[in-house]
């Protein structure tokens, strides 16, 4: 149960790092880095014309996707549910965070890719589940 527990944190903590989009940006420091989580700035969706606001309506949509997915995934690691729920989860919680991530990209944020290729490999092409798990 405890490897259960921990796969369930790490998906929580995946999914709770994209809050970073829609809070507050801490105070910017003499020589500090540039806060990376901006859903004002798309390099893809500002040449199409699209407005600053419309683009955090759609950052924020799929951080609040990437967010729920990930719980479910997490959910579905450790609760007798279907495993089905963790399947469905982890990929809707992965595809939206590369959207998010691509659309928004950052190059920090290249490590949350790499994650959500991982997280797709296991479901789709290892066939993997928390129901291999031993308890």
């Amino acid at each position: 149960m405890i490897v259960r527990l921990v796969i369930a944190g790490l998906l929580l903590a995946h999914g709770a790092i994209h809050a970073g989009f829609v809070s507050a940006r801490p105070p910017a420091t003499a020589g500090g880095p540039p806060w990376p989580f901006e859903l004002g700035r798309s390099w893809l969706l500002s040449p199409l014309g699209m407005s600053a606001e419309t683009a955090r309506l759609l950052g924020t949509a799929l951080v609040a996707v990437t967010i729920g997915a990930f719980a479910l995934a997490a959910i579905g690691t450790v609760a007798p549910v279907p495993a089905i729920a963790w399947r469905a989860g982890a990929l809707a919680g992965a595809l939206a965070s590369i959207a998010l991530l691509a659309i928004y990209f950052h190059p920090w944020l290249i490590l949350g890719v790499v994650i959500d290729v991982a997280i797709i490999a296991l479901a789709l092409v290892f066939d993997w589940g928390p129901e291999r798990l031993a308890d």
